[in-house]
């Protein structure tokens, strides 16, 4: 009952906050619904950005890779640092300049309609279809593990035709789903950063309480005592550097995972639209660079956890992505279930509100003003997203239960990614890196890339060659080719002038004079903590 009364408390919190802050907000126009009016300042964009990230898909999946192959998969934390310092420098200034609300738009100033449309189209099949399930159903699954759901509807009469653990899933999935769409869906873009926000504390301080506590019982009352029990027991996966036999091999660093990490945080939508919200150039490049150094944190609470689970439940028979669940049930007294519960409410609504929140904007602004409907009024634009929302969050809440037939879910949703990561951030960084290169190239990037990924994914015998080489050394190549098509278009078939970028003079342009500096440091720092748990003898 306590664990109940806890978690509903700091869930009400967070709602009656998030109204309080907000009640005054424009959620009438396009501007002030899909960008916050560009009034967000770097502690918001910041704290969004962190938790849009840190949803279950990471506190389960990451912390499962880790429980199945040690620290090498901190990878995924440490090395987006560097992709991070690289939106701050080269990415934000110009996006911040051509003043977008979305990823789509940019390509249409850089290539045309069309190329704006195909990208919108990519974007919301792989929301749809691949992110917005798997953040409910990773969510769904902690969550039973945590409160054990299962259990408390294990009374329920036996002429019902689900078990206790598959209506677990669905009344979670479902109940998750609405509550996070009329956050998304009423609130904008400024409702869902400072709930971001909000949550965000609460998921730092339940983070390392997890990571605590954990070395704490795995030693004995002592976190010392934990931390040299846990190394001395898996000295041999206490290495950043992954084997041929891990989810992330050495190699991979510089291929697909590099990639994949510079699209995530330069180019994914639902990741960077809060920056497209930022009051200011400088604003944005501090927010993003602040959340790079929190990155840096990530392993001890996104990688230890699952390593301790490794220890603690190595001899019984469980799926890598139940072990954070069943972690934090065993570690949290009852008042702290309840609070840390709620806080993975707040992560799972984070990024579901995100996610959709990205999706009803380019729907509104890239479908329905210009294609569907020529000249819109404001309120006519916000109610499309609003209804495009509540369609795809049903058609969500159905998919996700059906994941439950996957693996290591943070593995599918990383090879499910590249299909559309990789022909996007390819075509934005040509076009931001050229100025003759032209729409036709733009593309014949965008669907060659989208096939010939899926091609290699599921077609035999193209798959078993992806296998054999490595499904992200497959997506490094497959940019590479490319980037090199593109350009080879490009010189045949060029724009007929050079590409030269308006300020579209919608926010302040001064950069922060500390972005560089700061940017350095935390590569420097990439690399220090990346080369002190390194051991390459894996690699002979």
């Amino acid at each position: 009952m306590l664990t109940i009364l806890s978690f509903l408390f700091f869930t009400g919190l967070v709602a009656i906050l998030t109204w309080w802050l907000t009640r005054g907000d424009d959620h009438e126009t396009s501007g002030g619904y899909f960008l916050a009016g560009r009034t967000l300042t770097f502690p918001l964009i910041a704290g969004s950005l962190l938790l849009t990230n840190l949803s279950t898909e990471q506190m389960v999946g990451l912390n499962g890779a880790a429980f199945t192959d040690g620290l090498c998969v901190m990878v995924w934390e440490v090395v987006c640092v560097v992709a991070l310092v690289f939106m701050a420098w080269f990415f934000l200034p110009r996006f911040l300049k051509s003043g977008v609300a979305t990823v789509p738009q940019y390509l249409e100033i850089r290539f045309d309609h069309q190329t704006q449309v195909i990208t919108n189209v990519i974007f919301l099949f792989a929301y749809v279809g691949i992110l917005l399930p798997i953040i409910l159903y990773t969510g769904a699954t902690c969550l039973m593990g945590i409160l054990d759901v299962p259990s408390m509807l294990g009374s329920l009469p036996e002429t019902m035709e689900m078990d206790p653990k598959t209506l677990s899933l669905w009344l979670i999935v479902w109940v998750v789903g609405i509550i996070g769409s009329i956050y998304a869906l009423f609130g904008g873009l400024r409702t869902v950063a400072v709930s971001d926000t909000i949550n965000g504390i609460g998921l730092f301080v339940g983070g390392f309480s997890i990571a605590y506590l954990a070395l704490s019982q795995l030693g004995g009352g002592g976190v010392a005592e934990g931390v040299s029990i846990l190394m001395e027991d898996q000295k041999e996966r206490f290495n950043s550097v992954g084997s041929e036999d891990t989810s992330v091999p050495f190699g991979t660093i510089f291929s697909g995972i590099f990639l994949l990490n510079l699209f995530y945080w330069t180019t994914n939508q639902q990741i960077i639209q809060r920056t497209f919200g930022a009051s200011s150039l400088a604003e944005g490049q501090k927010g993003v660079l602040l959340t790079g150094a929190l990155k840096l944190l990530g392993p001890i609470y996104l990688v230890v956890p699952g390593m301790i689970a490794y220890t603690m439940f190595q001899d019984q028979e469980i799926k890598p992505d139940e072990a954070y669940g069943l972690l934090v049930n065993e570690v949290l007294p009852p008042a702290m279930t309840g609070f840390f519960a709620a806080v993975m409410i707040g992560a799972i609504l984070s990024s579901f509100n995100s996610a959709l929140n990205s999706s009803c904007t380019l729907f509104s602004l890239g479908f329905y003003r210009g294609v569907l409907s020529k000249d819109p009024s404001e309120e006519q634009v916000v109610r499309s997203g609003k209804m495009f929302g509540w369609v795809v969050a049903v058609i969500a809440m159905v998919i996700a239960p059906l994941l439950a037939t996957q693996g290591n879910i943070f593995g599918y949703l990383q090879k499910m990614n590249g299909m559309y990561f990789i022909p996007i951030f390819a075509v934005v960084l040509v076009g931001m890196l050229t100025k003759r290169v032209s729409p036709l190239a733009a593309k014949a990037g965008l669907l060659v890339g989208v096939f010939a990924i899926a091609i290699g994914y599921f077609v035999e015998p193209f798959s078993t060659v992806v296998d054999s080489i490595h499904e992200f050394h497959f997506l490094g190549l497959v940019f590479s080719w490319l980037v090199v098509m593109m350009l080879v278009i490009g010189e045949l078939r060029p724009r007929d002038t050079e590409f030269e970028q308006e300020d579209s003079g919608a926010v302040d342009m001064t950069p922060w004079r500390f972005a560089m500096p700061v940017g350095l440091v935390l590569i420097a720092m990439v690399f220090t903590i990346y080369a002190s748990f390194a051991d390459f003898s894996v690699l002979r």
